[in-house]
């Protein structure tokens, strides 16, 4: 049995700065959490619609081409991608408008993001 909180839990990782990106999905996959990454809500929704079933979203709000508020919107249209939770990871000051399961302001401590983490995807 793999003791590390994230085994056999993946997570889609919507995050269009590099650097924020990079380190958290090197956050995630330390905790043993497999990542896929989108650097815009379009590109989310592509993997998403390709057949990508995530444990969970994280999600930028501010973010070109489509924001988070955008994708979320269009994720809850879509009856195969409604169910999938979502955390808002965002710097935005109007982010908690967004539903999500839960809200993560810009910047966070890590340990923050990993226990709201565990609690989504908790077995």
């Amino acid at each position: 049995m793999n003791s590390e909180p994230g085994a056999g839990k993946s997570i889609l990782l919507v995050e269009d700065d590099e650097i924020v990106r990079r380190a958290i999905q090197m956050v995630l996959e330390w905790e043993g959490y497999h990542v896929e990454c989108a650097r815009n809500g379009q590109e989310a929704l592509d993997t998403l619609r390709a057949g990508s079933r995530p444990s969970l979203i994280l999600l930028d709000i501010l973010m070109p081409i489509l924001d988070g508020e955008e994708f979320r919107r269009e994720q809850l249209r879509d009856p195969r991608l409604a169910s999938i939770p979502v955390i808002v990871v965002s710097a935005a000051h109007f982010a908690e408008a967004v539903s999500a399961a839960h809200h993560i302001r810009k910047p966070f401590e890590v340990q923050e993001l990993l226990d709201a983490i565990h609690e989504q995807v908790a077995p």
